[in-house]
């Protein structure tokens, strides 16, 4: 690969998604971040779904976290989804680790290693599943501070 993300976004069935893999380099955590920004504003201005700063924030968040761990625990490349759901937004990246990740109990005296807290906390939903090659890890965030009934509904 050249460095830079290959992605596509596409509607599918009433599905907005897009998709970008990556080389398995520190400059993809940046990439992804701008990834889920551009794709946000889009679900905002062609769709005209509302998107909360709070969720455009911790979309970048959770899409950075997720890299760095595939960054620094997974040799080579990575794939990350974004996914529009009834109220929000799945974050989903694929890396060739097969290790699933444990969070850490809680230490405010550690330095370092919270962000799969970080990520746990945040999302609505938080899920891991070993494929035949690597392993995806998958999280939810919605796009409202203030979502509807129904969103909230959707909770897993």
């Amino acid at each position: 690969m050249d460095g830079a993300a290959h992605n596509g976004e596409q509607l599918r069935q009433g599905l907005v998604e897009v998709s970008a893999a990556y080389e398995g380099s520190s400059s993809d955590i940046a990439r992804g971040r701008e990834l889920a920004r551009e794709f946000l504003a889009r679900v905002q201005a062609a769709y005209g779904l509302p998107v909360s700063d709070r969720a455009m924030d911790v979309v970048q968040l959770v899409v950075s976290e997720l890299l760095t761990n595939a960054c620094k625990y997974a040799p080579g490349p990575s794939v990350v989804d974004l996914r529009l759901t009834g109220g929000g937004v799945e974050v989903t990246v694929w890396d060739s680790d097969p290790m699933l990740p444990v969070a850490e109990a809680a230490d405010p005296g550690r330095v370092g290693r919270h962000g799969l807290e970080i990520v746990m906390a945040v999302c609505q939903s938080f899920e891991v599943h070993r494929e035949a090659v690597g392993k995806r890890t998958t999280a939810e965030v919605l796009l409202a501070d203030d979502p509807p009934r129904e969103a909230v509904g959707h909770r897993r």
